[in-house]
């Protein structure tokens, strides 16, 4: 079987199907499990929906708008739009393929006495004195921008299972970062 790829079909690929193995041609996406919040979940549902009803939509409209202009072989405005679909189509493969292997996190609640998955933390820097709050969460909803940092990620490995009062240090990039854990929620 030959596959002919065009630069932005491989850009797609690269980008939302990392998990493809290539032997000759494409055989499988890999089965992960994502974890999410209920929140986390909810985002992603809605960003799939608005793909499927609004952006296709509105990219069909542009690829039709741009065929009227006429020569599509040297059409730019065709050409953009058929790049966007390709990119809406493979977001949506992805949001598909995340959603079935779904696992959702439950609510924590006050008083827990560990972090898990789902918590909210408030530690302190103990080297720059600084309070940081964190929310414990899946790679696929984690946001550093919102303080939402990935359960894989170096400091929120090394949170999980603290519990309150505890100092520990964590290996990142730019160094060692030396933490207490002053609340989880």
């Amino acid at each position: 079987m030959v596959f002919t790829l065009t630069k932005i079909h491989t850009v797609v690929i690269i980008t939302y199907l990392k998990d493809i193995k290539v032997n000759g041609g494409f055989d499988l996406i890999q089965e992960k499990e994502v974890v999410l919040t209920k929140e986390g979940l909810l985002k992603l549902e809605l960003e799939q929906e608005t793909l499927k009803t609004v952006k296709r939509r509105e990219v069909a409209e542009r690829i039709k708008q741009a065929i009227e202009f006429g020569d599509i072989s040297e059409n730019s405005e065709f050409e953009d739009a058929k790049n966007e679909q390709a990119f809406v189509e493979g977001r949506i493969l992805t949001l598909e393929k995340m959603l079935s292997n779904v696992k959702v996190i439950e609510d924590t609640g006050e008083g827990q006495s560990q972090v898990i998955l789902g918590s909210t933390v408030i530690l302190k820097d103990l080297d720059y004195d600084e309070t940081l709050e964190y929310t414990i969460v899946g790679a696929a909803e984690a946001n550093p921008v919102e303080n939402r940092i990935s359960y894989v990620s170096p400091v929120g490995a090394a949170i999980l299972g603290r519990n309150k009062g505890d100092i520990f240090e964590v290996q990142v990039p730019a160094g060692t970062v030396k933490f207490e854990l002053l609340e989880i929620r």
